[in-house]
């Protein structure tokens, strides 16, 4: 079976940039460049093209989401802190219509009170967490998954 190709936005937010060093018991020991490898291989496997940006600003990623409109098939993100405060990045999700997977390498559900709540979740067609960087891996896959199944079913 061959599929049309799929270019993927994968957005990383604040704080991720230091993964590896940062709270390594909650977050694991890899660093972001190394998650992104592993998102580049996977998106090869997959025959996806995977674009990688990082920014610790929630206006550049608002602008980051509102670029892939036209460019991109699907959003990969972990808002990290923004999770739970950005209203912005939820209306900026919700504007471009993409389908969007929301990551986590933690169980935000197992951590403190107010990582529990999500304005992207209501917004994303899923949500993963709680498997380190597997979590970016499965949450490529149901993206991918998602948009060849569910949305070239409609094409």
């Amino acid at each position: 079976m061959t599929f049309r190709p799929l270019s993927l936005l994968v957005l990383h937010g604040p704080n991720l940039n230091l993964l590896g060093q940062r709270e390594p018991g909650i977050y694991g020991s890899l660093s972001l460049a190394e998650i992104n490898r592993q998102l580049e291989v996977e998106g090869k496997n997959l025959a996806v093209e995977v674009f990688v940006m990082h920014s610790n600003h929630e206006g550049f990623l608002v602008d980051a989401i509102h670029d892939a409109l036209g460019k991109h098939q699907g959003i990969l993100i972990n808002a990290g802190a923004y999770t739970h405060t950005s209203v912005a990045l939820r209306d900026a999700i919700a504007a471009v219509n993409l389908p969007t997977v929301e990551v986590h390498l933690s169980n935000i559900y197992r951590r403190e009170e107010f990582r529990h709540h999500s304005y992207i979740a209501p917004v994303a067609i899923g949500q993963i967490s709680g498997f380190g960087a597997q979590s970016y891996i499965l949450g490529l896959q149901a993206l991918v998954y998602y948009l060849r199944t569910k949305c070239e079913a409609k094409v």
